[in-house]
């Protein structure tokens, strides 16, 4: 969708084609940073369930099989985060438990010494998402012009699209009308305090809505928008279908792919619940946002377990920095499992 307004020297020709250097160069600057910056609309290309990822790629050993070796690899990445994770392998013990110290200062953060289970989940829920802060933090920084740690729908709007709000409203190259009217529904999602105004907590909410539980009717919303073509407020099962195997991915006479008749069974057998021919709202949210195993929950309980001697329901940093091959590796935990490779190859 275009963002931009054309050169105003250069009214009559197609993006300003007489501009000079300096401004064709700004102008290619603004729309990179107006859509990278603006929230992402569905698109039938991508995947639209959002569900739950495991904390790592790497086997936890914790299965059903009580005889699967535990890996603590994997609750290595899930405390640290996948990266951080290995720079702790190139850590000496001591050098280990020093930044692990320094951890735990952060994690706790009512800094009476212990780190409670919801400390520790909210610890592991930031390392999980931690892409999803930066780029608030990035984006944040783009668009707040103002001082105040509050960002404007005026402020976000002119930062986004380059013009005032009324003045988009009136052009005739691009419905920017109902651009907006989508963007200030979520934006009014995420103000919980309703002042008109979203704080950085807000914003990234505004940003990343399938993340927080008082936005998910909002993705509802837009994906009812973006694949109901006959706006009644429901999806038949062509219109789910079109969705995923548009008209212009369809070739004559070619017999629809294995995956798209999965698709159609799984709209009758468990999409449309109630067998009506249609999915409404709630079927339309199960679907996109599925009840899933929640990993942050099950790895929290798994590292509170091993690692609270005395059964407080809280960590000491003893109880951590005794522990520390769980929560973090350093060159021993790393020269001990390259030796077991090694010993299991020979």
């Amino acid at each position: 969708a275009p963002r931009l307004q054309k050169s105003q020297h250069n009214q009559n020709t197609p993006f300003g084609i007489q501009m000079n250097t300096s401004v064709s160069i700004l102008v290619f600057l603004l729309c990179i940073g107006s859509i990278l910056s603006r929230p992402k609309d569905a698109d039938p290309a991508k995947k639209r369930v959002h569900e739950d990822e495991n904390l790592s790629e790497i086997d936890h050993g914790l299965g059903e099989d009580a005889d699967a070796e535990h890996n603590p690899d994997y609750d290595h990445e899930a405390f640290l985060g996948k990266d951080e994770a290995k720079s702790f392998d190139q850590l000496t013990p001591e050098e280990s438990k020093e930044r692990l110290r320094e951890l735990v200062n952060k994690i706790d953060k009512d800094e009476n010494g212990e780190v409670s289970e919801e400390e520790l989940r909210n610890w592991i829920d930031y390392t999980q998402k931690r892409y999803i802060y930066e780029d608030v933090d990035r984006q944040w920084k783009q668009h707040k012009r103002a001082s105040g740690d509050k960002m404007t729908w005026e402020e976000y709007v002119n930062a986004t699209y380059g013009q005032l709000e009324k003045d988009l409203e009136a052009r005739t190259d691009y419905d920017y009308k109902s651009l907006l009217t989508r963007d200030k529904r979520r934006w009014e999602y995420a103000d919980q305090n309703k002042d008109g105004a979203l704080t950085r907590m807000e914003y990234a909410n505004y940003l990343h809505p399938e993340e927080v539980e008082h936005m998910k009717e909002v993705v509802v919303l837009e994906t009812l928008e973006d694949i109901d073509k006959d706006k009644d407020g429901f999806l038949t099962l062509e219109e789910y279908i079109g969705d995923m195997y548009p008209s212009e991915d369809r070739e004559n006479g070619e017999d629809e792919p294995e995956w798209v008749k999965t698709e159609r069974e799984q709209f009758g057998e468990y999409r449309d619940k109630n067998k009506d021919g249609k999915m409404d709202r709630d079927e339309v949210k199960d679907w996109i946002m599925p009840e899933n195993y929640d990993h942050i929950e099950a790895e929290t309980k798994h590292l509170m377990y091993e690692a609270d001697e005395d059964k407080s329901g809280s960590l000491t940093v003893k109880e951590i920095l005794d522990k520390y091959d769980l929560f973090v590796g350093s060159q021993a935990t790393d020269f001990g499992e390259a030796l077991v490779r090694r010993h299991d190859e020979f």
